[in-house]
């Protein structure tokens, strides 16, 4: 089953996406260089990262609450898809994957700790987990889509209460991703300032869900609009995989079983 687009589903088609779109690229081909043997991916998205990682797997899983286009799935004979929601992750065995990727999918989970632990059960030992979501400080407003967002800190005390040794990169930006993302803070200023009462960090996520996705995909829309040349501008290699610090945009950590 198809899921609607949102601004919390990054579309590869949507050129107001692109700032997000072009880091979330740079995960997948970074982790296609690191992977091989048999790969699960948690959080398969609209399903661009398949072309990347599939010719670096033996037999590539990929897994989301909603079916991607099947064409993507047919495109390489490697590639098997099931509708699943985790955790648990159910029928597949103990140490039988070589390594796991989840992208921007486990601040969606709220039981992030079994999610770790299922993670840990299913990898083989030596395998590694390849895993990104947003680096809380450069978060410029309450994100109602997400149940947490993780300091550094935080996360690796979370990845490090199941796996043995832990990685902790993240993905910065150079000065046109910086140009975008000034632009971006400012939108989101115009918008907020009309929140006098705090009513994003009071009331419940649900209520707060729709509303945040009309406004942020609008804000984005008029990025695009007013700033065409830098948000269409802005590529892959405009971001970079370094050791974290606090202005990186996302985490990006690999650990290790």
């Amino acid at each position: 089953m198809s899921k609607p687009q949102t601004a919390e589903r990054v579309s590869h088609t949507d050129a107001s996406d692109n700032y997000v779109f072009q880091r979330s690229l740079l995960a997948y081909v970074y982790a296609s260089e690191r992977v091989s043997g048999k790969i699960l991916e948690i959080g398969t998205g609209s399903g661009y990262g398949i072309e990347h990682v599939a010719p670096a797997a033996d037999h590539f899983l990929t897994i989301d609450k909603h079916t991607p286009s099947q064409a993507l799935l047919t495109a390489h004979p490697n590639v098997e898809f099931r509708e699943m929601t985790v955790p648990p992750l159910a029928g597949i065995a103990d140490e039988s994957i070589d390594c796991v990727i989840s992208f921007q999918v486990i601040e969606h989970i709220k039981a992030d700790v079994a999610f770790v632990s299922e993670v840990a059960r299913v990898l083989k030992p030596g395998g590694k987990f390849i895993v990104s979501t947003p680096n809380r400080p450069m978060s410029l407003t309450r994100n109602p889509w997400h149940v947490r967002e993780y300091t550094a800190e935080e996360f690796s005390a979370l990845l490090g209460g199941q796996f043995g040794s832990v990685e902790a990169l993240g993905v910065e930006g150079n000065e046109k991703v910086w140009a975008y993302y000034e632009q971006n803070r400012k939108g989101v200023e115009r918008i907020t300032r009309f929140d006098i009462l705090d009513l994003q960090h009071r009331l419940p996520r649900w209520v707060l869900q729709i509303p945040y996705d009309i406004l942020n995909r609008l804000n984005r829309k008029k990025l695009h609009k007013q700033n065409t040349s830098l948000t269409e501008g802005i590529t892959m290699d405009d971001y970079a995989v370094v050791p974290v610090h606090e202005r990186c945009f996302d985490l990006l950590y690999v650990a290790t079983k």
